[in-house]
């Protein structure tokens, strides 16, 4: 009888540790994961703000404020341009 025993205990042991592996564990490495994404995106999203600030003083210097807004708009209407004659074109019906 204590043969029996001792299997049933194991058995229902290792059913547990399966059962946690499957859903624990990997909800876990999941969690962690996000947290850290989370954390990196923040860290990041810092940085470029900080960046961007850095860039502007440094360009202010030589220009002043107002060049450096001037430069900056330049440059953003620049972007936006290259990035309207890049787009995806939705096909027209007369192209279907």
């Amino acid at each position: 009888m204590d043969e029996f025993a001792t299997r049933f205990a194991d058995l229902l042991e290792d059913t547990a540790l399966k059962v946690r592996s499957l859903t624990i564990d990997r909800l876990d490495r999941a969690i962690k994961i996000t947290a850290l994404g989370i954390i990196a995106t923040t860290l990041g999203g810092v940085a470029i703000v900080y960046l961007i600030r850095a860039i502007f003083q440094a360009v202010a210097v030589p220009l002043g404020v107002l060049g450096a807004y001037a430069f900056f708009g330049g440059l953003f209407v620049v972007g936006g341009a290259f990035m309207w004659a890049t787009r995806k074109r939705p096909p027209k019906e007369d192209d279907v």
